[in-house]
């Protein structure tokens, strides 16, 4: 098999992530990996178990026994065989991540669960908010997207609506979730949410979906050429 060719699109919640690396993915016929719902599939298994995230003895014991899968090319997560694909997209489920997320022991075990991923495949698309940094800092393209909190505000108020997600506040509140969570993931000791020195930025907020693929295509491509 080939090196794996690796795409990594990192960036804060509510940026489109999710949509444009699938998009990017399935355009060029490689894996898509969503790391943000591994990290909420784990926080779902931590809020059933009735586990005391401050206990490190709990949290190592959990982690030896939890296994989180992703099937249907990234579409299906599993927790222990159990589909949670619906619930780890709850408000509470992404407010509970956000803090399970900070946690050393957590980060390094999932982590080295994306870098198996990463190893089985020939070409991936990897979403998250360290994956050019840390979990694949020698991915061939690094792209991290960004829009203000009011833009991602609005298209995540929007699409708990459309999902008739439980327990949606109004934009206002969205937005004051997105702010909080941005500063923990920014300012936490392990693999901070940042930008990798080598990362081409995308702002989302000003292009439509098929403009910021087209430009995300247009960096691979670049990358593809350079590489003969």
């Amino acid at each position: 098999m080939s090196r794996t060719f690796i795409i990594a699109v990192d960036g804060p919640s509510g940026v489109g992530k999710s949509t444009v690396s699938k998009l990017v993915a399935k355009e060029l016929g490689y894996q898509y990996v969503d790391t943000g719902a591994m990290y909420r599939a784990f926080a779902v298994g931590v809020k059933e178990a009735g586990i005391d995230i401050k206990s490190e003895e709990a949290l190592n014991a959990f982690i030896d026994s939890v296994k989180i899968e992703l099937t249907g090319n990234g579409e299906k997560v599993l927790l222990n065989g159990r589909d949670v694909s619906k619930v780890i997209r709850e408000p509470w489920a992404g407010e509970l991540t956000s803090k399970v997320s900070a946690i050393s022991p957590v980060r390094e075990f999932l982590v080295s669960l994306q870098r198996e991923i990463g190893a089985s495949s020939e070409g991936i698309v990897m979403e998250g908010r360290d994956i050019g940094t840390v979990v694949f800092p020698e991915a061939e393209v690094k792209i991290f997207l960004t829009a203000s909190s009011e833009v991602r505000a609005k298209r995540r108020h929007k699409e708990f609506l459309g999902k008739e997600t439980e327990g949606v506040g109004s934009v206002g509140s969205v937005e004051a979730d997105l702010n909080a969570r941005d500063e923990r993931d920014t300012k936490r000791a392990d693999s901070p949410l940042k930008a990798a020195d080598d990362a081409v930025i995308i702002d989302t907020g000003e292009l439509d979906i098929d403009g910021v693929v087209h430009k995300a295509l247009d960096v691979v491509r670049k990358r593809k050429e350079r590489e003969g």
